[in-house]
């Protein structure tokens, strides 16, 4: 069998928007962790408060984090205007929950 770029690439991206001190965040690093060791994915890591380049993920997600979008790791990078389109689960995050959104994206 050959190997094929398929092989070296990640179906979905998950983008996790944070900010520093908070307990449900590092929860949420957790699940993320345990989930990527079964199913791998692209990860990308937004700090609402501490990048001020991106003030609308602050606007949007200020009082809800963690908030993780999911997507085909092919789909554009995350903009604040499709958020609202986005697949998405906040604050408690469960293994079995970010699973069922990596399908649905990889369905999409």
């Amino acid at each position: 069998m050959r190997a094929t770029t398929r092989l070296f690439q990640n179906a979905c991206r998950i983008t996790l928007f944070t900010r520093e001190n908070c307990g449900l965040c590092t929860q949420a690093k957790s699940v993320l962790s345990n989930v990527w060791d079964s199913r791998p994915f692209d990860y990308e890591e937004v700090d609402i408060i501490k990048d001020n380049t991106i003030p609308p993920w602050r606007d949007l997600y200020e009082f809800d984090v963690p908030v993780i979008h999911v997507s085909k790791a092919t789909a554009p990078k995350e903009d604040p205007k499709s958020a609202s389109k986005a697949l998405k689960l906040m604050h408690r995050l469960k293994e079995v929950d970010v699973q069922a959104k990596l399908d649905a994206a990889e369905a999409a």
